[in-house]
């Protein structure tokens, strides 16, 4: 299958259908084009408007360029600052994963309490 490249507007429009309710399955099969590339376009239509499927080819949004030493700041130092840097995500990540953990237990701690207490197992709400 070769690749297709997809007008701005074409994205735009096909990304304000979605919005005014129309089927991501029905647009997939008229259109030929797969879902996932349609919930890409929703998404960055709700996030940016239609500027957000104006983007040509090159880097993806959102990963930065390499960097390039500053004038003055020597390679190594430059180094260091990108080390520092990742350590800082890792920390950010590590926050978050102990939180997700934290939450995950209470979830799970929650849910065998209402076992418990002779509640169903089911996860489905009533009415369905």
């Amino acid at each position: 299958m070769s690749k297709r490249t997809f007008s701005s507007e074409f994205r735009v429009q096909v990304a304000q259908r979605i919005e005014c309710g129309e089927s991501v399955s029905r647009l997939h099969h008229e259109l030929d084009v797969k879902r996932s590339m349609l919930y890409r376009w929703r998404d960055a239509y709700r996030k940016e408007g239609a500027a957000g499927l104006t983007r040509t080819v090159g880097r993806p949004a959102g990963v930065p360029n390499p960097v390039t030493p500053q004038p003055g700041v020597s390679a190594e130092e430059s180094l260091r600052q990108q080390i520092a840097a990742l350590e800082r995500k890792v920390g950010q990540q590590a926050v978050q994963l102990d939180f997700f953990k934290r939450a995950f237990k209470r979830v799970k701690e929650s849910n065998q309490a209402s076992l418990s207490a002779g509640a169903t197992a089911s996860t489905r709400r009533s009415g369905r």
